[in-house]
């Protein structure tokens, strides 16, 4: 019987999870078979390469997640991030404390900034679209007053650190002693923004979902009413997710800052990551409607969408053939993600 029951706990897990189990393995065999192709395939090289390519939109797709599990939608996410950049340019360079100082302003910039969201949207009683809308709109303003042509002054030392491996951050701030150290070797390898990638999701990311107000976040999506009967405090949820979701476009920001070495205020960028953002979202297994779904799934449906592009690159896809295969693939994995929607015969077993 004790069998029995935990096989029907391990089919509702894989049920529940069925969307993140078809990105992990849509982005695993795509990039298994990119690497195949590519002259320098399975090397540090490349993966520093793609890690660098993937961290700003895991990131914008991290922050597009947690007000999808409230049920709305963020269309300020790519402005926050292009804002943030911008203030970026100006303030990564100086002495080490200046460019500590710089990082925490960046990032508490993009933390304001969702803060700003979720009090429009709880006090204002707006809904996300139109209030995200609006502010994305203010945000995209105030980069363009930073940086009304795109430059600045990234430190190259910090650029180039964060956007390697391991050893190079060693080499770089002179600890190659310890970067030949026999306990350093076997990670030295470890691109930067895979790291990087990896300390949001273990350090931020699973301790809010796992946290009260992270847990009624996914109830106001599952049934705002029913939360509120509940005694949950709804609109500390709501602000606390949308900070949260601008923490992490900052996170974005800041870091194609020191990819780039520049700020731009680029308002095509910006809604093109929002676009991209919300692909990986659904991608990644969450559900539009709220409630069920996971920042850890978003990554992987952002990982999806960059390794798209990256065999669009290996086989030199004609630029106006690429939007037709990304929308095929995406497609395909969206509705595998939904077949047990389809098989379902009574909907609360959907909420199981």
């Amino acid at each position: 019987m004790r069998s029995r029951g935990m096989m029907g706990d391990v089919g509702i897990r894989l049920t529940h999870n069925a969307g993140l189990l078809t990105a992990i393995g849509v982005f695993v065999v795509f990039y298994v078979f990119y690497n195949m192709n590519h002259p320098r395939g399975f090397s540090t090289a490349v993966l520093i390469q793609n890690s660098n390519e993937v961290y700003t939109l895991a990131m914008v797709a991290m922050a597009q997640t947690v007000p999808v599990l409230l049920g709305g939608l963020d269309l300020s996410v790519g402005a926050i991030m292009t804002l943030v950049n911008c203030l970026a340019s100006h303030l990564l360079n100086g002495s080490p404390l200046q460019m500590f100082f710089g990082i925490v302003v960046c990032m508490a910039t993009g933390a304001a900034c969702g803060f700003l969201n979720g009090c429009v949207v709880v006090f204002g009683r707006i809904q996300p679209i139109i209030a995200t809308l609006a502010t994305g709109a203010i945000f995209v303003g105030l980069a363009l007053f930073l940086r009304p042509t795109p430059g600045g002054n990234v430190d190259g030392d910090l650029s180039w650190a964060a956007t390697n491996d391991l050893f190079e951050i060693a080499a770089t701030y002179g600890f190659a002693e310890d970067g030949e150290a026999a306990w350093f070797k076997p990670i030295a390898w470890i691109p930067v923004p895979l790291l990087l990638l990896v300390i949001v999701a273990l350090f931020v990311w699973i301790p809010f979902a796992r946290s009260v107000t992270g847990r009624t976040v996914y109830a106001i999506g599952s049934g705002e009413g029913a939360a509120y009967m509940s005694g949950l405090n709804i609109e500390r949820a709501k602000i606390a997710a949308f900070t949260l979701g601008g923490f992490f476009a900052g996170l974005g920001g800041l870091y194609l800052a020191l990819q780039t070495s520049s700020g731009n205020a680029d308002i095509p960028q910006a809604g093109a990551y929002t676009l991209n953002s919300i692909a990986a979202v659904v991608i990644g297994g969450t559900s539009l409607l709220g409630g069920v779904g996971s920042a850890i799934g978003s990554i992987f449906g952002a990982l999806v969408l960059r390794t798209i592009s990256f065999n669009f690159r290996i086989f030199e896809i004609d630029p106006l053939m690429q939007p037709l295969f990304e929308g095929v693939v995406l497609l395909v994995a969206v509705s595998l993600g939904a077949l047990r929607v389809l098989r379902v015969k009574n909907t609360l077993e959907l909420f199981r």
